[in-house]
């Protein structure tokens, strides 16, 4: 776009310089820039888990909603739907645009680590290939109309390196989850390279919760500073890791 054009009657003057300058940006320091914002958000998503885990351990929050009678509730789900109706549910909840985090986090907290993991990757695969056919039967168009700008770029990164791309989305999400299914399936990408890139992509978390989820919840009950501390640090390792991850697949992407 030539920043010294005048903008279409469709574009705002606000939204037609942003967009000037920001092609105008040289590609490193977007991705700086993208990076920073990314880091930043991270920080403030680990003050807020802290800011939760202290106000639920030191407030009357933690009195008026029971830990566990949560976890016993939710245990008890498990026991009464069994894993076929869990994974159909996950996967229907998912597709509907229900935070996969959460849904993981509900499913190993009801079954256990190993079969939490067993509900909630049949599920969030089984949820992806619902709005993947979606996707395909609505078309591009109406497809853009749901995910609006985010569909270019999305589509882009697909259409470039498919089951990398897919991965990466997964590892830094910067679109919905059925949203990504839902252009993965009007752009004709292949449902075996979304389905391949979902299990990759979700397994640092998923395996995350799986084996900390105990502690997190003993955190909480049974509050100290260095159970805060332990969660930050393990935290920032696992970004750490994610991050270095994403940065080496896209190297070898190129």
């Amino acid at each position: 776009m030539d920043p010294f054009s005048r903008p279409t009657t469709s574009m705002s003057w606000r939204r037609y310089w942003a967009a000037s300058w920001k092609n105008a940006m040289p590609p490193e320091e977007r991705r700086e820039r993208v990076l920073r914002r990314r880091l930043i958000g991270l920080g403030v998503a680990i003050a807020l888990l802290l800011a939760l885990a202290a106000s639920w351990a030191w407030s009357p929050m933690k009195s008026m909603l029971d830990l566990d009678t949560i976890v016993a509730a939710l245990r008890g789900f498990g026991q009464s739907f069994g894993v076929p109706a869990a994974i159909a549910g996950f996967a229907l909840a998912v597709a509907t645009a229900v935070p996969l985090t959460f849904l993981t986090l509900v499913a190993i907290v009801a079954f256990g680590p190993w079969t939490g993991f067993a509900v909630a990757l049949p599920g969030a695969l089984a949820g992806s290939a619902i709005s993947y056919g979606l996707g395909m039967l609505l078309g591009r168009e109406a497809v853009a109309r749901l995910a609006g700008a985010r569909i270019n770029m999305v589509s882009q990164r697909l259409g470039e390196r498919g089951l990398l791309a897919i991965v990466l989305i997964r590892l830094v999400p910067v679109a919905p989850f059925p949203i990504v299914n839902m252009v993965a399936g009007a752009s004709h990408i292949r449902l075996r390279d979304l389905l391949l890139g979902t299990a990759i992509g979700m397994a640092p978390s998923t395996l995350f919760m799986m084996f900390f989820v105990d502690t997190i919840i003993a955190s909480m009950k049974q509050p100290s500073g260095f159970g805060f501390g332990l969660l930050a640090v393990t935290v920032l390792l696992l970004a750490a890791g994610g991050l270095g991850l994403k940065r080496w697949i896209s190297r070898q992407g190129r």
